[in-house]
């Protein structure tokens, strides 16, 4: 299966961190080739040899993994040995220090987001789209590995995975409305009667306001949208589409 490791985390030697493409699987189409989700419409014996490649390529085993039923949501879940590959959680961001323990949030369009603490020996999983970003989901994912963890905002490194940019996340009125009352102005940009929206801006200005240092902070510049020969994208594909991932792990 084709992946990348986001750059900021690749320093790292005893944490993994990858993004997926849509390249290396085995799903028929409108889902070739590296479909990873069981709910959108695909041969289930597919997405689970797809799972297999993408363990196999590496070095877990494909029931070690925990993902997400989810839901756009600002739901956390801590993942512990009650979460199960088979029985997903519902939630949109998942946590742990737990080894060997691969965290995945899938996407198609929505920000994939990896979190890690060096310090602490703690990662993070975060799925970010219009809903998750305006509820605040990363921020409240940082403060809750505040809590448990004690992961402080200078050590914390995060990844933010290929996603729909503002160049193609077109919207309508009533939700440019919602973004300018929460104060993300700045993520909005208009065409004459058209309005856009740059999910990563909202998300930028949320670890801004966090003093998060600049260098830790890493946005994968590639829009899913324009980019769908690489990537799923909801938007493009016209919702008829296989989902990517981004996975971390700690060793």
């Amino acid at each position: 299966m084709k992946t990348f490791t986001p750059s900021l985390l690749s320093t790292f030697t005893n944490v993994t961190a990858v993004f997926t493409t849509r390249h290396g699987g085995v799903s028929k189409v409108p889902y070739s080739s590296a479909n990873l989700a069981f709910h959108v419409g695909d041969n289930p014996n597919d997405v689970v040899r797809n799972h297999d490649l993408l363990a196999r390529s590496l070095g877990y085993e494909r029931r070690q993994l925990i993902h997400m039923r989810q839901i756009h949501s600002d739901r956390i879940v801590i993942a512990d040995e009650t979460c199960t590959f088979d029985t997903p959680p519902e939630c949109d961001a998942l946590i742990t220090n737990i080894q060997n323990t691969p965290l995945m949030v899938m996407s198609a369009d929505c920000t994939p987001i990896l979190i890690y603490d060096p310090l602490n020996r703690a990662i993070g999983a975060v799925h970010a789209g219009r809903a998750g970003a305006l509820n605040a989901i990363l921020p409240k994912t940082l403060e809750r590995m505040a809590q448990i963890y004690g992961t402080k905002i200078d050590d914390v490194r995060i990844s933010m995975g290929p996603s729909i940019h503002g160049c193609c996340y077109e919207i309508n009125p009533d939700i440019a409305s919602e973004v300018e009352e929460k104060g993300y102005c700045e993520a909005l940009r208009r065409e004459g009667e058209k309005l856009f929206l740059d999910v990563n801006a909202v998300l930028r200005q949320q670890l801004n306001a966090l003093n998060i240092p600049f260098k830790h902070i890493e946005v994968i510049n590639e829009c899913t949208a324009c980019r769908r020969d690489t990537y799923f994208s909801y938007r493009a594909d016209r919702q008829h589409t296989g989902r990517i991932a981004g996975v971390i792990l700690l060793r």
